[in-house]
């Protein structure tokens, strides 16, 4: 069981964190939502909780719940450029189905 960062996404964070001031990393969760069930919750860490998973890719903490894990579990954060976007992309094996926007996803 993993999460992972790839080296773009990490110095994102990384980055992001340093201008905060603050931070332990950030958090990957799911919640129910949308048209296909689940969407993925992103946000900074400044305190762990009592029963955080940590993982660590290049030096950044990512952080997640026993609950969420089964459905994120082998998930890869990106970070892109795509012409004028630019992003966060989830890189999950287990998604089965996903919306047509890509907000939310079904395993």
């Amino acid at each position: 069981m993993a999460l992972t960062l790839s080296e773009s996404a990490a110095k994102h964070v990384a980055n992001f964190l340093a201008k905060r001031g603050k931070g332990l990393g950030v958090r990957l969760a799911v919640k129910t939502a949308g048209c296909s069930g689940m969407s993925y919750k992103l946000e900074f860490v400044d305190e762990q909780a009592e029963n955080d998973l940590v993982f660590e890719s290049f030096g950044v903490k990512i952080f997640t719940d026993a609950k969420s894990l089964p459905y994120i579990d082998g998930t890869e954060l990106d970070y892109t450029k795509e012409g004028l976007n630019e992003g966060f992309k989830f890189n999950n094996p287990n998604v089965k189905n996903e919306c047509g926007c890509g907000e939310s996803f079904h395993v």
